[in-house]
């Protein structure tokens, strides 16, 4: 079986998280992605620590199933190459700021006279217009101006750094590759390509889709720890006795009674969906002092034959290592390269169709490895 994407091609000029997670996407589906580098100023995904098997595991992880060619793309010899090769290819994939790939010679308009059916996708932090598409920006800054980071968090301690990049992978990343393969389907009528541009704060803005249709319909602010979902009910994280956590969801009628029962705390059915937060408080505070009286495990062995929506915050060493991950097939062996025995774990990639499979050749390869 091949995979879902085999006989694409891509061409991948990204660098960092965004764009290399949704070309990781593309390779792990089958598609063809070649990785253009520079061959003096190095992707810092190759030097961030930790390592493993002498190289970092961000890059390895990040450009697995990709060949690596390096390019200085301020001479014109390689970029005449590029040209004399973009035929070949069906997407480009870019993350410079605006104009920059258009004055190395490489912009869409200049690509696309060449291969007319080319989808460009460029992911930026701010997009290609507007005031603020040369600011310099990170995720955090996405999140900030998105609205995200406003209604996040506890009130008294502010939004809380997360410890994933939610506005260049979710943002970034993931709309990027539906907006390539809308494109690809689009192709296929119209016999055309076409300029994507994606912006990591428009796409995280999207994300606050309740928040957002709350506040545009009916002029409802959203802050921390005022809706359901945010802190502001007994859908929360809740401390055992031994400093670990648990997370408590169920807000529908049968769970919140199930919850009732199973913790002795008439109060939970009582005022569990109550609007007012002082009886959420109430809820809250009664949930936490019964937890808070066994450690972790207790609580794991006593709702894990309840239907309640009750479960560990598990470490991430624990989650890669639990009988989910191992059902769900999370982690994947992928050889060092194309010709060793030698594995490396790594995330799967998380997609399972019924026909088509995915491909993991080998990992991140060193710079300059590939065939062009």
């Amino acid at each position: 079986m091949d995979g879902a994407l085999s006989g694409l091609k891509v061409l991948d000029f990204s660098t960092l998280l965004p764009g290399p997670f949704a070309t990781l996407m593309f390779a792990d589906m089958g598609a063809e992605v070649v990785h253009i580098e520079s061959p003096t100023r190095v992707d810092l995904v190759r030097v961030m620590p930790p390592y493993a098997n002498r190289q970092a595991t961000a890059h390895s992880y990040l450009n697995r199933n990709k060949q690596s060619i390096a390019l200085d793309l301020k001479d014109a010899n390689c970029i005449e190459l590029i040209k004399s090769k973009i035929n070949d290819y069906d997407i480009v994939v870019e993350q410079f700021r605006p104009d920059v790939m258009k004055r190395l010679g490489l912009g869409y308009e200049a690509l696309s006279r060449i291969n007319p059916r080319l989808i460009y996708c460029s992911i930026t932090g701010y997009g290609q217009t507007g005031q603020y598409r040369n600011r310099a920006g990170h995720d955090i800054n996405y999140l900030a101006l998105s609205g995200i980071a406003g209604h996040s968090g506890r009130k008294a301690s502010g939004p809380p750094p997360l410890g994933v990049q939610v506005a260049d992978v979710a943002g970034g990343s993931l709309h990027a590759v539906i907006a390539i393969l809308a494109a690809v389907v689009e192709r296929a009528r119209s016999g055309l390509g076409q300029y994507i541009d994606i912006s990591m704060t428009d796409c995280a803005v999207s994300l606050n889709n309740l928040a957002a249709s709350a506040q545009l319909a009916a002029n409802h602010n959203a802050e921390a720890e005022s809706a359901a979902l945010n802190g502001g009910s007994f859908y929360d994280y809740y401390r055992c006795a031994d400093g670990r956590y648990l997370s408590i969801g169920g807000l529908e009628p049968q769970f919140l009674q199930g919850l009732a029962q199973a913790l002795e705390l008439p109060i939970v059915a009582e005022k569990g969906l109550s609007q007012l937060p002082d009886d959420q408080k109430l809820v809250k505070e009664a949930i936490q002092n019964k937890i808070e009286r066994k450690d972790l495990a207790y609580w794991q062995d006593f709702f894990a034959q309840l239907d309640l929506c009750v479960e560990a915050v598990l470490s991430l060493a624990e989650a890669l290592n639990s009988e989910l991950a191992v059902e769900r097939e999370w982690v994947v062996n992928v050889p060092l390269n194309k010709n060793d025995t030698a594995l490396e774990r790594q995330l799967a990639n998380p997609i399972q169709f019924s026909r088509s499979k995915m491909r993991y050749d080998y990992i991140g390869q060193a710079l300059g490895v590939g065939e062009w």
